[in-house]
């Protein structure tokens, strides 16, 4: 008799668990793949450079308007991504890649570099990569390689902008 009572109280617990597992586990991957769908608009393992940010800009999820992006969505199917990012006339660079779940995967600015260029190949377990880049080891083949770049002054942009032009990603 006290299981009748019990019993729906203890399944919709079951459920409950189940789903906010499910949740956890799922809301990573699909953020990332709308991340992914609305960046590579522009091409997949290649740069976009988009324009400084506004209140209306959302290609970058709350983007700040003080920082300059660039983004290479990746797939490593074809193997791996080389990303060379060459030194950038600001007093704060930096490139990030995040893998299929929104994970950091690799994170170097232009202090951690020595103000000289970063080099990185992202590459899944056993693929090759050249020398001279610093290996960036995802667990699945998508993702996005972001640099960021300080724009303390506005005015300074254009110089900016033709330097982080010279940034490069590309499978390998």
């Amino acid at each position: 008799m006290i299981w009748r009572r019990l019993a729906p109280f203890v399944v919709g617990i079951l459920v409950a668990v189940v789903a906010y597992d499910l949740a956890l586990m799922a809301t990573p991957r699909l953020l990332m793949a709308a991340a992914f769908d609305r960046i590579s608009a522009g091409g997949v393992n290649r740069f976009t450079f988009t324009p400084l940010a506004t209140d209306t800009s959302r290609a970058i999820v709350r983007p700040s308007p003080d920082l300059a992006y660039s983004s290479c969505p990746f797939d490593l199917a074809g193997g791996p991504l080389l990303v060379e990012v060459p030194p950038v006339p600001a007093s704060y660079w930096s490139l990030s890649v995040f893998d299929a779940e929104t994970n950091t995967a690799f994170v170097r600015n232009n202090v951690d570099s020595g103000g000289g260029s970063i080099r990185a190949a992202v590459a899944l377990a056993g693929q090759a990569i050249p020398d001279g880049y610093a290996r960036v080891t995802v667990a699945k083949p998508r993702g996005i390689a972001l640099v960021r770049i300080l724009v303390e002054d506005r005015g300074a942009f254009p110089a900016i902008d033709v330097a982080r032009r010279r940034a490069s990603c590309g499978v390998g």
